[in-house]
Parts: C-alpha cells; sequence; structure tokens
C-alpha cells in the first residue's frame, strides 16, 4: 500500500537533480536558508538531508554545509546503481536536462537525457512506494509555432501544446510521465513549465535561449555579446528568484489547490530583445549597450520564431505567484548578486 513520505515532525529528505547547476543550487541554497519544506501543504518539516545529483561538483558552499549530500554522474547510471534517489527520499526536484541547442544537435543525447532519465526517475520513485512529492522542471519551449499556423494570441495553462524541438517534445512526454505516474498514485506529481530564465550567472550554456542572459552578463563584464533576433522579438522571461519561488510553491500547494494533472505556466515576464537592451542602457549606460551585436544567427532566429512571447499563468497567479514586475530591476539584481561578475566601471561605481 502506498503511504506518505512524510509525517509530523520526522526530518525530511530532499533530492535536486541537476542539484549543482546554477538553478540547482540557487534552489538548494534557498531551501536551507528555509529549513523547512511543506510538501502538499501539509506540516512544515525540517530539512535533514539534500541530494544534489549531478556531474559537475557542488560550489563551496553548498559542499560545506553538513546537510548538503553530492552524488556524482551520470543521472542514468545513479539511477541505475540505485544511488538515488535513497530509500527515504521526501521530495525530488527534477530539474537535470540537456538544454535546448544541444537536444536539436545531438538527438541521442536529447533522448538518454531527458526523456529516458525522466522515466528511470520516476520508476525509482514509484519502487519506493511512499509516493514522494515529485516537481518536473518543464518549460515553455512545449509550445511552439507550428509551420503554416498563427501563434496563438495568448498562451495559456491549457492551451494545447505542440512543440518545434526535440527539447521541447521531451519535455511534453515528461510532463505525460508525471501526471500518469500521479494519477496511478505512484507520486504526488507536479509539471511547471518555467519561463527564459534571465539573468542566468556563469558561462554561457548551450541553450538556444542563453543569448537572454549573455545580452546582459557579457557586456556587465565588459565583453561583446551576440544579439542573434530581431529587436522587436518578444519573450517571456523570469528572473532566477522568481523561477525557484514557483518551483517550491508548486511542491507546497495542496492537491486542491494544483488542480488537474497539466504541466503549469510561471509567471513572466513579457519584454522584447530591443527593450531588454534599453533596460541594460538604462542601468549600465551606453557603454554596456554598445557591446550588443545585432548579427542574425538562422540556426537561433529558427528556433526562437517557434517560441511564445504572450504567456498567462492563471494557476500559478491564484497560489499568489507573480512576474518580475520589469526589466530593469532584474538587471539590478543580476548586479547586486554577482559583483565579482561587473567589471565596468561605471557600474562597480
Amino acid at each position: 500500500m502506498l503511504v506518505p513520505a512524510s509525517h509530523g515532525d520526522q526530518p525530511m529528505n530532499v533530492l535536486i537533480t541537476g542539484g549543482c547547476g546554477f538553478l540547482g543550487a540557487r534552489l538548494a541554497r534557498t531551501l536551507l536558508q528555509r529549513g523547512t519544506l511543506a510538501p502538499g501543504a501539509g506540516p512544515a518539516q525540517n530539512i535533514s538531508t539534500i541530494t544534489l545529483a549531478d556531474r559537475a561538483p557542488p560550489p563551496s558552499d553548498l559542499a560545506a554545509d553538513a546537510r548538503v549530500r553530492y552524488v556524482a554522474g551520470d543521472l542514468n547510471a545513479q539511477i541505475a546503481s540505485g544511488a538515488v534517489p535513497a530509500r527515504d527520499t521526501d521530495v525530488v526536484f527534477h530539474l537535470s536536462a540537456a538544454v535546448s541547442g544541444e537536444c536539436e544537435a545531438d538527438f541521442d543525447l536529447g533522448m538518454h537525457s531527458n526523456f529516458e532519465a525522466t522515466h528511470a526517475l520516476l520508476q525509482a520513485c514509484r519502487k519506493l512506494g511512499t509516493r514522494p512529492t515529485f516537481i518536473f522542471a518543464s518549460s515553455l519551449a512545449v509550445f511552439g509555432k507550428m509551420p503554416g499556423e498563427p501563434m496563438p494570441a495568448l498562451i495559456e495553462d491549457r492551451t494545447l501544446p505542440t512543440p518545434q524541438s526535440s527539447y521541447g517534445i521531451q519535455k511534453y512526454i515528461g510532463e505525460q510521465l508525471v501526471a500518469d505516474f500521479a494519477r496511478k498514485g505512484f507520486i504526488r506529481g507536479r509539471s511547471v513549465r518555467l519561463m527564459t530564465v534571465s539573468v542566468r550567472p556563469g558561462k554561457p550554456n548551450g541553450a538556444a535561449s542563453g543569448f537572454l542572459s549573455g545580452m546582459i552578463r557579457e557586456p556587465l563584464a565588459g565583453l561583446k555579446a551576440p544579439c542573434p533576433v530581431p529587436p522587436e522579438t518578444l519573450v517571456a522571461l523570469s528572473s532566477p528568484a522568481r523561477t525557484v519561488e514557483g518551483i517550491i510553491r508548486a511542491a507546497e500547494v495542496s492537491d486542491a489547490q494544483w488542480g488537474p494533472l497539466l504541466g503549469m505556466n510561471l509567471p513572466s515576464l513579457r519584454v522584447t530583445v530591443g527593450e531588454m537592451a534599453q533596460s541594460l542602457e538604462r542601468v549600465a549606460g551606453k557603454q554596456a549597450a554598445g557591446l550588443l551585436d545585432w548579427t542574425p544567427d538562422e540556426a537561433i532566429l529558427k528556433l526562437v520564431r517557434t517560441w511564445p512571447g504572450n504567456v498567462a499563468a492563471a494557476r500559478a497567479n491564484a497560489m499568489g505567484l507573480q512576474a518580475d514586475t520589469n526589466f530593469d530591476d532584474v538587471v539590478r539584481d543580476y548586479i547586486r548578486e554577482n559583483p565579482q561578475a561587473v567589471k565596468l566601471a561605471a557600474v562597480k561605481a
């Protein structure tokens, strides 16, 4: 018989796949700072252990925390060996994935990292027999402009997903797997559709959307940055802070508040790439904006043209989640949180 994984004041054990990446590490830090989690609107429980499963090692601050456990290697191999999930895992945040550009370039990589790993992790959670809470990081990429068809004027939670990339298709498959495993009672399943996260610190990754962080991050570091799409391109963004807030909120609402076992759109800031450049100039000056290179890149354009920019998040709003109010503040938050990455003298001053 399936029983809830967490009871009363028992210590809570959390697994974050992709836990040493930017978003996973930020989620881990937020949970450690809070100290508690209340899955499914149950009683708040003290977080005993956070397991970070990733290929890369954890940042030093997380490695130094006694509550953090690190499991290294490919996620499929970790699951096959029984290293994750641990028998006492209460909550799983499944963030690990190959990103959009990588999946378009290497079909097998995307299927291995996104489809096979998600399915294997769900099966492993099923075998626990404890109905752990399972939060799946899906993506706005499940929506896409079909060839010869107009993009819907507004993307809502119940808009039919029509992914136009391998990454988007793999994420949509993941949503459906999570829904069915939840329907069968194997997990408490929640799929949250992440918007493009900007501004991400660190080095560029293989995501087609990476330029939406790079066009801010690189100029602030005194480097040129590509803007491979026209300024009028509309995008749906979320800051790192709002994204992590949404992921945690999805874990803590009740089943009734969550509602249908469908993917849920997280709130997004509706902004054009040109307006993002204007925010950079307002916050960091003309020198920063002058480092933007507007040379088109057809490979990026091909994907970006299929992405929606006007996205509603009624379900998330009903749970108390809101979008960032303006991109100027998102840029300022990045500067405040990453002072070591800002090299322009005018900004540092």
